[in-house]
């Protein structure tokens, strides 16, 4: 079964002249030309759109899309993998409509708010089994006692800073500096104070492997290149500066 490239486009919100600009950067090439000119799509690249939509949805660019397409030729773990992140943005979503709810209830009953009521799903306890599997029980523990420990505006004003870091690592990258230059090293010296009140310790291969994490998932912050830049940075920084 095939659609041509108008039913795609209104069956999933877009534009025909998004799809073709799709094809003609090799995102979503069509499954044929018919001798009319027109595109068709078949099953498997509706299946690919999904992702696309999907990937773009987590704001992802069409470069670091391409490359996560590219590193993932199996769709079904990759629209598994695509769900897990749905289930848990639709979960932190949930948390903060009825955050909202019960503050505007309060307000106008005129009820005592409550801090952890109003920024309910306003947190990072959504990287709760994440950050266990990945580094123990402890280090999430410390992490989350540290978070919770800070007001509002400081938790605001804390990951203002990993966006802040994020935006120069890609600046730095556009300037065609290198990982090892001096003001790229001092980025990565950046995320390393940002990282230690929340970690006992920030060892060289903690601190290697968290660059390679952000290569790895899009969701923390770094998109495509700009996260292989900072993971190359950030390695040069560990080996330099840090023990195991």
């Amino acid at each position: 079964m095939e659609w041509s490239i108008q039913d795609i486009a209104r069956s999933a919100g877009t534009t025909s002249r998004t799809l073709r600009h799709y094809g003609a950067v090799g995102l979503l090439e069509p499954s044929r030309i018919g001798s009319n000119g027109y595109r068709y799509y078949d099953e498997q690249a509706l299946v690919r759109l999904q992702r696309i939509l999907l990937l773009r949805e987590l704001g992802l660019g069409l470069p670091a899309i391409a490359e996560v397409l590219d590193g993932q030729r199996d769709s079904a773990a990759a629209l598994e993998t695509h769900l897990e992140l749905l289930e848990q943005e639709r979960r932190r979503i949930g948390r903060q409509i009825d955050a909202v709810r019960t503050t505007l209830r309060k307000l106008k009953g005129g009820e005592q708010l409550m801090a952890e009521e109003v920024f309910d799903g306003f947190d990072h306890t959504q990287y709760e089994e994440e950050v266990t599997r990945r580094w123990g029980a402890d280090a999430y523990r410390r992490g989350n006692e540290w978070w919770n420990s800070m007001s509002a505006e400081q938790k605001q004003a804390h990951q203002q800073e990993q966006r802040d870091i994020a935006a120069a690592f890609g600046a730095a990258r556009e300037a065609g500096q290198a990982p090892d230059d001096a003001e790229v090293q001092a980025i990565a010296r950046r995320l390393h104070e940002w990282l230690r009140p929340a970690v006992a310790s920030v060892s060289r291969g903690y601190f290697a492997g968290l660059g390679q994490l952000y290569v790895d998932e899009p969701r923390y912050g770094f998109e495509g290149r700009t996260a292989e830049f900072a993971r190359d940075a950030m390695k040069i920084y560990a080996e330099r500066n840090l023990s195991d």
